[in-house]
């Protein structure tokens, strides 16, 4: 099975969507979209997950920590490096969006 290569939609292409849908200019609508995405930035590190139902779900999930290899130069050997715990967001679609891109 062939994956389709799909066009890639940036911030300027969501704006301009955002705009139209909400009869906004496109000046309202970046600084709308800018302010949401603060929002949830904010949400998430204050250690909280964001849920926008039927969207999905925004959350933040704890690496472990483990042993990684750093790659050496030819004829050496590896190393052995510490990769530090960490959080990660994830984010998790929700059910309706699941099913529109099915």
């Amino acid at each position: 099975m062939t994956q389709e290569k799909r066009k890639k939609v940036g911030k300027s292409e969501i704006v301009a969507d955002f705009a139209a849908e909400a009869k906004l200019n496109k000046k309202e609508a970046g600084e709308l979209l800018s302010t949401l995405l603060k929002v949830i930035v904010n949400r998430l590190k204050q250690g909280e997950n964001v849920r926008l139902i039927p969207f999905g779900a925004f959350e933040i999930r704890e690496r472990k920590a483990r042993t990684g290899r750093r790659p050496g130069v030819a004829g050496e050997q590896t190393e052995s490096i510490l990769i530090p715990a960490r959080n990660v967001p994830v984010f998790r679609p929700g059910k309706e969006l699941k099913e529109a891109v099915k």
